[in-house]
């Protein structure tokens, strides 16, 4: 199994191994030692660049096959949602083309059986100690550039009872940390319950014994639940750490986005934030190079980010999708131009984040440690997300850790995004 894109990717290539697993296939941890059977492509189609990635492996897994390294090759995913048609005539060698809800036809195309008694049980592709927690389908905004309701369709939320049962079973497992993900955490249970119940939803998964760390990701700005920020504060094993994608702080650019929310809201917001959970880390993800961006509205969202001096930033430059409402505008910003957008707004990121690392020298943190290397045991805080945000980089030869176990560090060195420290 090839997992490409995001984090909702891995949570679905992971209930499709434990589905292969009860169909009686061996799943095979080291590609490279053995020869698979089949390869299985979970595909990503999301932004031009991801699927330049996504046909560049489908491809190279193609070649595996014609050199008689597998005997098949199937892909899934959201590519294959996509772009179902092009893919089966423009790669025809490809076995199976199937999109993110096939997995019946999947096991199908395989000799197997779905189960539908193994809902919510998965074979963790991540470290055991975390794992993503998946609480809803697709999404109901309509945000100008972004394809994500075509591929997924309308926001459905999971019931609470089996969320709840599959946190319980994750833990039981030996998970400590639950990452939430959605498209949009915050519209949870707006079309299930008639409201928004994510803060109800927290408040329960908190009360499971054994779990350390519950992390949010993607909550959207607009309709932001209040009561949410209550629970973070309240519940010492949430973790004080949210991720706010906010796009663009200009006016014009936020309509023409179809974000439903303005400037003045998204300022009032953050600084609520802040206010009411003291110490929390806000990641938030931007957009450069929008149709029509002029260089002022760039310097006003450049000033934002100096202004707010967010904990954790992603940038994206702008990629323009088919079907979606933004596409009907020209693309006018070159490559060039955009690019040169996200590096000045990285530059002042890592600036802030140097500055905001400093503040931590000789601190004593609370540290999870993920994995090691020849020369350091790799770790986070409970303001860093796995893969996407800082790291604590503990030295070998000074301490002793085992991955998946908390550890006190004192921190004695940083860098611009990594900081370094020794086990007290």
């Amino acid at each position: 199994m090839i997992t490409l894109g995001c984090s909702k990717n891995t949570v679905d290539s992971e209930k499709l191994l434990k589905q292969f697993e009860r169909n009686g296939f061996s799943i095979l941890k080291d590609p490279s030692v053995q020869k698979a059977s089949v390869i299985v492509i979970n595909t990503c189609g999301f932004i031009h660049d991801a699927r330049e990635e996504s046909v560049d492996t489908i491809l190279q897994c193609i070649q595996e096959k014609k050199n008689g390294n597998a005997e098949k090759v199937l892909v899934i995913g959201c590519l294959a949602q996509r772009y179902r048609e092009e893919l089966m005539e423009e790669i025809p060698e490809a076995d199976g083309v199937f999109g993110v809800d096939d997995a019946p036809a999947i096991l199908d195309s395989l000799g197997g059986n779905y189960k539908e008694e193994l809902v919510g049980e998965r074979i963790l592709t991540t470290p055991a100690h975390y794992a993503y927690l998946k609480i809803s389908e697709g999404c109901s905004r309509e945000c100008s550039f972004c394809a994500i309701p075509l591929i997924r369709g309308k926001h459905i939320s999971r019931p609470e009872e089996e969320i709840l049962m599959e946190a319980r079973n994750l833990v039981g497992g030996g998970v400590k940390e639950l990452i939430l993900i959605a498209q949009d955490l915050t519209y949870y249970g707006a079309d299930l319950y008639k409201k928004r119940t994510l803060p109800r939803l927290i408040e329960k998964l908190a009360g499971i014994e054994g779990l350390e760390w519950i992390r949010l990701h993607y909550a959207y700005p607009a309709g932001f639940p209040a009561d949410l920020l209550r629970v973070i504060h309240q519940f010492p094993n949430v973790c004080k750490y949210i991720d706010l994608p906010v796009q663009h702080i200009s006016d014009r650019i936020l309509s023409s986005m179809k974000r439903g929310i303005s400037s003045a809201q998204t300022l009032d917001l953050l600084d609520t934030i802040r206010k009411q959970v003291p110490g929390i880390a806000v990641r938030t993800s931007l957009i450069v190079g929008y149709p029509g961006e002029t260089e002022r509205e760039f310097m006003e969202l450049l000033e934002f980010v100096k202004q707010y001096r967010f904990d954790r930033l992603g940038i994206f430059t702008y990629s323009h999708e088919e079907n979606t409402s933004a596409y009907g505008f020209k693309d006018n910003i070159p490559d060039k131009i955009k690019q040169e957008y996200a590096n000045e707004i990285m530059r002042v990121q890592e600036e802030i984040s140097y500055e905001l690392n400093q503040n931590k020298l000789n601190k004593i943190i609370n540290v999870l440690v993920d994995r090691e290397d020849s020369i350091y045991y790799i770790g986070r805080t409970e303001h860093d997300s796995p893969d996407i945000d800082n790291e604590v980089l503990i030295n070998k030869e000074r301490s002793v850790c085992i991955p998946g176990y908390f550890y006190p560090v004192r921190i004695n060195g940083i860098e611009s995004f990594d900081i370094f420290g020794d086990v007290v």
